[in-house]
């Protein structure tokens, strides 16, 4: 990158399984005033703002109309992307890169419990003459993606259940938590059948949710932090969009985004040089699948490391020590948001009982969910 970008302040707020008492701009505040009061600014010091949104989650047109209030950003500079947070976050990072700002507030939220018809409004995005007509659901698709690669790459349902054990049972361990559990191999493949082989456990289940973090120049991280994560890369990808035309043996999106990170961070071998990872993990078997795509695991062992326990917080390769989004909750644009400020706890060394010993370096990685092919991944170090 051409210069350092450092995280100077986060902010949470959530996350739940429903929100009744707070509107989305209440927790969007409430996580606004957080992140600024650990970068030690005001919002009239910050020199931009951008907040990912769509308009059909939010149930608004022209959303950006409702973006400043809440983040102090009334008659100031706000870029609203149609977007996961993490690529609104390299959004940011590239406005830094200009010269032209030194601070930047990235803002992504969930009210997905305030949201009727979830399920037509995600099915909203299929192809309106080929798939739309079908009237099925997201997990329609998944479901087909899931069976494919599981073919292909040899990995089981069972190794899918150990994924969905593993972060269930690291989401006790996270106060941000909404769906800690302790589940049994058994437990996730009895579960209800959605979509066969996908079964209601192995679906991340909406959480509501607000984060917004605050990125700088790395003169005025320095200055402002004594502690700045730095992002040492950032890369976004999206594939081809027509599910019909597309492999599902791997996720291209995620191979190609990691492989730009990668080299922006100057890393050759990720297993060895990352310490942990918080990667999507919507569906379980997307947790397999991305592992492989960005290079931690050959065909078909993603399964066997996590079997083995090398994925697990004590393991080799900690993945999702979060709990994830089958642990903490799944939370569409907000995804990411909520696997970078894991990243950056644990590289602070502020993650309590689910702490990496000795982390310096981690890869974030979100999704943009069905029918995308669209992901983004950051590489990020405390050092």
């Amino acid at each position: 990158m051409k210069q350092r970008i450092g995280i100077i302040g986060v902010g949470v707020t959530g996350f739940h399984t429903v929100s009744p008492a707070l509107s989305f701009k209440e927790m969007t505040y409430s996580a606004a005033v957080k992140a600024y009061l650990e970068a030690g600014l005001q919002p009239g010091e910050i020199d931009s703002f951008v907040t990912a949104s769509e308009d059909f989650l939010e149930g608004y047109s022209i959303f950006d109309e409702y973006v400043p209030d809440q983040l102090g950003a009334v008659m100031r500079p706000v870029h609203t992307v149609t977007a996961e947070f993490l690529q609104a976050l390299g959004i940011g990072c590239m406005m830094i890169q200009t010269g032209h700002f030194r601070t930047i507030a990235v803002e992504a939220h969930s009210k997905a419990s305030n949201v009727k018809t979830l399920d037509e409004v995600r099915a909203f995005a299929f192809d309106p003459v080929y798939m739309r007509p079908l009237k099925e659901s997201a997990e329609f698709l998944a479901g087909l993606e899931m069976k494919r690669f599981l073919e292909s790459s040899g990995n089981s349902e069972r190794q899918c259940a150990a994924v969905v054990v593993k972060n269930r049972k690291n989401a006790l361990n996270n106060d941000l938590a909404a769906y800690g559990a302790l589940l049994t191999i058994d437990d996730v493949l009895q579960s209800p059948p959605v979509s066969v082989p996908l079964k209601h456990l192995d679906i991340a289940q909406r959480a509501d949710g607000a984060i917004v973090v605050v990125i700088a120049s790395e003169n005025e991280a320095k200055a402002l932090s004594k502690n700045p994560i730095w992002i040492d890369g950032i890369a976004w990808c999206s594939g081809q969009g027509n599910p019909w035309c597309r492999d599902f043996e791997e996720a291209e999106y995620a191979k190609r985004a990691a492989e730009k990170a990668y080299a922006m961070a100057k890393i050759a071998h990720p297993r060895k040089e990352l310490d942990f990872v918080e990667i999507c993990d919507e569906y379980s078997y997307k947790e397999l699948q991305h592992l492989e795509s960005m290079g931690f695991a050959r065909k078909g062992e993603a399964g066997d490391l996590t079997e083995s326990g090398a994925t697990a917080i004590d393991g080799e390769l900690p993945v999702n020590p979060s709990g994830g989004s089958l642990g903490v909750g799944h939370t569409f644009e907000a995804s990411g948001g909520m696997k970078l400020c894991e990243a950056v706890f644990q590289l602070r060394h502020q993650a309590g009982k689910r702490q990496i010993k000795n982390a310096k370096r981690a890869l974030v990685q979100s999704w943009r969910g069905v029918p995308t092919a669209t992901g983004t991944v950051a590489i990020l170090s405390n050092e």
